[in-house]
């Protein structure tokens, strides 16, 4: 299944302000928002675009073919290190995971289909999900799952695994998946494994404490004037890229550098977007998207 960008149009509408800027897409994945940004930028133009997965990078460098397009192997939360003296007009994060990720069996981020227990979304470093839940304690497992994924039954699900983790190490999704099963029936459309596979990619990934970082650098990152459009999936990022542009908002999470947030430099120019009732209908993948979108003062 090819990736469909979520909320496209609305997305680059307020990005591309200058069609002769210099921008940055955080989150590759499979091009979407990087094609239809070359497509719509002047020939003076240009565009970076960074994923932290390799198959991304690949697909990138062998897809597209434009002198105004660049790509790199990296988190985005080191965009300073990458761009240590340059400054963008805008700045995009598409914060879903990549539908081909969800696809893809052997990246083991689905519960839908059977494959190894990865998750990693950068595969080249970093441990997997089965590493994590075969070596973690019970009390950090329970905890995961409640803080990532607001599993209401994080410690009947964390027990599970390790009695099944006692007999046979846990190696696959559908192992995982049933597991849950085991502790919880389904009861409405959605599966009982949803919110433990979110909060178990989320941690593996440590997805966010990247997005905090990021969000911390993007000041030095951008132009004045410069955009920033953020795409979240889910209230945990939301919370945290909503919290950090409150002005009124005195203390940074512990883990965010605070020497490296100057108040009161962005303005909101949306709240809160999401997509509309034929976006959600034709994917449905996009029905708890949330577009923010502030500019540099």
């Amino acid at each position: 299944m090819l990736h469909v960008p979520v909320l496209l149009e609305e997305s680059l509408d307020f990005l591309l302000h200058d069609l002769s800027g210099v921008y940055l897409d955080l989150t590759f994945g499979r091009g979407s928002h990087s094609q239809e940004i070359l497509n719509r930028i002047s020939s003076k133009g240009s565009l970076h675009a960074v994923d932290r997965d390799l198959e991304a990078v690949s697909y990138g460098k062998n897809k597209i073919k434009d002198s105004r397009f660049s790509i790199y192997h990296s988190n985005y939360s080191a965009i300073d290190s990458l761009f240590p003296q340059q400054q963008f007009d805008g700045v995009l994060l598409d914060l879903g995971v990549c539908s081909t990720h969800l696809d893809d069996s052997i990246r083991g981020f689905s519960f839908q289909s059977d494959g190894p227990l990865d998750m990693r979304m950068d595969t080249s470093s970093g441990f997997s999900a089965a590493e994590w839940l075969n070596s973690a304690s019970e009390i950090e497992i329970s905890d995961v799952l409640y803080e990532y994924g607001d599993e209401k039954a994080s410690r009947k699900i964390a027990k599970a695994i390790v009695q099944y983790r006692a007999n046979k190490l846990m190696n696959t999704t559908i192992e995982l998946t049933r597991t849950i099963e085991t502790v919880l029936k389904r009861t409405g459309k959605t599966h009982p494994a949803t919110k433990s596979f979110q909060a178990i990619r989320i941690h593996v990934n440590n997805e966010l404490h990247h997005l905090k970082m990021v969000l911390s650098k993007l000041h030095d990152a951008l132009k004045v004037g410069g955009v920033i459009v953020i795409i979240s999936f889910h209230s945990l990022e939301d919370r945290i890229v909503k919290n950090f542009f409150r002005p009124e908002v005195e203390e940074l999470p512990k883990d965010i550098p605070i020497n490296s947030y100057v108040k009161e430099t962005f303005r909101c120019i949306k709240k809160k977007i999401k997509p509309s009732s034929n976006e959600i209908k034709m994917n449905p993948r996009s029905r708890s998207a949330i577009m923010r979108v502030f500019s540099k003062l």
